[in-house]
């Protein structure tokens, strides 16, 4: 036994010129192999021509045979992030040393995603920008991974970690820069990363998202309907006026009439019926901190009888 562990030593010891590649005599079953963190893998290397002996070099698992054509290198629960299995073949004529590497892909999903406003808290102002920043955590290998931001269910940018090449597990992050306006008032912004790991790795691609982010916006008044308006009415009746406006926080308002006095809070108001024939003015304002949005109504009074 210790004479063939000899031997053994001696032939990998040559592998330093062994051929790879084309010309190797030796395929790897699967030739790429993806494996989630703490899974078993198993791989069959098989010679095409006879062989002295036929082995797998690695950090776990190193196995040999004499003569037969196929060896095997496998793992329960594969834990190394630096593992790089290599096949070798001695072989009886030339080219005598032979080896093939694995390509081997250890993955682990993220052990967390999440989302939040950098240096900032509580509501955000129309037309002012602001960073949203998405932090994966603990994730390999990070150049397969491409992190998609979402604003509800539209994907509006998506931030790849090809230029990376750590194998072990790592935290990174992705920012995005956002002008909300008043229709982004109520939205959800979240982040999903998905490792894309090829047609060997699992089906659809693992991936892990982000607890949304909801975002409030604060905006001065916005009428709901076009601004000044002129209506005709018949003397002694009333009409109604539609002051109201969008806005956050809710607007406030205020009415001058033509008896020249402030009315009501509310958003709506009907003309007088005692108005006399003629031209009337009705003045809204809406406000919030924000700005105020003013709009006059012309009412024109026309007798009873015309």
């Amino acid at each position: 036994m210790e004479i063939e562990h000899l031997k053994v030593a001696v032939f990998l010891s040559a592998l330093c010129a062994a051929v790879s590649g084309e010309g190797c005599s030796l395929e790897l079953h699967p030739a790429r192999v993806v494996v989630g963190f703490g899974d078993s893998v198993l791989v069959s290397c098989v010679a095409s021509r006879p062989v002295r002996v036929l082995g797998w070099e690695a950090a776990i698992g190193s196995t040999y045979t004499q003569r037969n054509l196929t060896v095997q290198w496998g793992v329960d629960s594969l834990k190394d992030w630096i593992e790089e299995p290599i096949c070798y073949g001695v072989f009886f004529t030339a080219p005598r040393q032979c080896e093939e590497k694995l390509n081997l892909i250890l993955y682990k999903i993220p052990d967390s995603v999440s989302i939040s406003a950098v240096n900032h808290t509580g509501p955000m102002l129309e037309g002012e920008q602001y960073q949203l920043q998405c932090e994966v955590q603990n994730i390999a290998p990070v150049q397969y991974l491409t992190l998609r931001w979402y604003r509800g269910q539209t994907e509006v940018y998506n931030h790849t970690f090809s230029d990376l090449t750590p194998d072990l597990p790592v935290q990174v992050s992705s920012t995005l820069l956002i002008t909300p306006n008043h229709t982004d008032d109520g939205a959800q912004y979240s982040c999903v990363a998905e490792l894309e790991l090829g047609p060997e790795g699992p089906q659809p691609s693992p991936e892990v998202k982000s607890e949304p982010l909801n975002i409030t916006v604060h905006y001065p008044p916005i009428f709901t309907s076009s601004n000044d308006k002129t209506l005709a009415v018949t003397e002694g009746e009333g009409v109604p006026l539609d002051c109201c406006a969008q806005g956050n926080p809710p607007p406030e308002y205020s009415w001058t009439t033509p008896q020249n006095q402030d009315q009501t809070t509310n958003c709506t108001l009907s003309t007088s019926s005692s108005l006399s024939p003629g031209t009337h003015i009705y003045t809204c304002t809406a406000s919030n901190y924000l700005g105020t949005q003013t709009k006059k109504f012309t009412v024109e009074v026309i007798p009873k009888g015309v």
